[in-house]
């Protein structure tokens, strides 16, 4: 656990090295990006950073601008400058120049895809764990932030909270009221620009999206699907937004395959597979490549 400064910023940040005897020097980077207001980089924790670590990937996990304990400035919670942050990160940690691949959470996914297409020759790959990529969401999402932060404002639930001696409800609900009432974060997700099939097309690296079957943002999941060229997209069973911590298990075996199968020394990237999924096989999945753009009928779950 270490502070670090970057782009006059202090940033909490965790850093995992490779598991010994495990390292490869032209293997990229795993660095975690968490969601918005009450998450933070020890969502990725055990779940994730830790069996990728071991599978021989250095991994960094760092608490966003405002979130965690990351310094909180006033402004600056645009998707431009999230970017930017990163990028800063991971120049003060001399990792500036290795390729990187982003793995995020939600709004994290969110930004690892515009670091993607900002900067196509650092990212060598993405995961994006149940990504808001639709222009729906940003409406959605500014009118859910804008009701928490009325009933956060001048509320008393963190001090009643920390009476009853729940001290991380206690913080957590006290980062969420200085996010959401003290600084520019609502105003700057509502600026938010959606993506296009333009973008999705620029994409450069491959991408896996893990989304659950009974969320909102599957049809924001498949769009990228469509038009980007090398993505992947699963549907996992029964499970909705809660995809990081409902299925630890099969969202590690997953990530950890996606990035066996895109690593410099890893095996050969398979061709598209649109066909049915075998019987008793916990994860639905479809690949969309350049040349099978729409998955077929039943390759997804409804």
């Amino acid at each position: 656990m270490a502070v670090v400064l970057a782009d006059s910023l202090r940033f909490h940040v965790q850093r995992l090295p490779a598991a010994a005897g495990a390292d490869a020097p032209d293997r990229p980077v795993v660095v975690f990006l968490h969601g918005l207001v009450v998450d933070n980089l020890s969502s990725f924790y055990c779940p994730l950073a830790v069996p990728v670590a071991r599978a021989g990937h250095e991994a960094v996990l760092y608490d966003l601008r405002g979130h965690g304990r990351t310094e909180r400035p006033a402004t600056g919670y645009d998707s431009r400058t999230a970017v930017r942050d990163l990028f800063a990160l991971l120049a003060a940690l001399g990792l500036g120049h290795r390729p990187v691949h982003l793995v995020g959470n939600s709004y994290g996914g969110t930004l690892a895809l515009h670091a993607a297409l900002a900067r196509p020759g650092l990212v060598s790959g993405l995961t994006l764990l149940e990504p808001p990529l639709g222009g729906a969401w940003v409406e959605n999402m500014v009118d859910t932030l804008s009701a928490a932060a009325l009933s956060l404002e001048d509320s008393p639930v963190p001090a009643e909270l920390r009476a009853l001696r729940l001290r991380k409800a206690a913080n957590l609900t006290a980062t969420a009221d200085a996010l959401l009432n003290r600084t520019s974060l609502i105003d700057d997700i509502a600026a938010s620009r959606p993506f296009s099939p333009a973008d999705h097309a620029r994409l450069a690296c491959p991408v896996l999206i893990v989304c659950g079957e009974h969320s909102e943002l599957v049809p924001g999941a498949r769009e990228l699907a469509r038009h980007a060229p090398r993505c992947e997209l699963r549907i996992l069973p029964g499970l909705g937004h809660d995809v990081l911590k409902e299925s630890s298990g099969v969202l590690r075996d997953a990530v950890l395959a996606h990035l066996a199968a895109t690593a410099p020394d890893g095996p050969a990237r398979p061709t598209a597979s649109t066909g049915p999924v075998a019987a008793g096989d916990p994860v639905v999945s479809a690949t969309a490549t350049a040349t099978a753009a729409r998955p077929r009928a039943g390759a997804l779950v409804p």
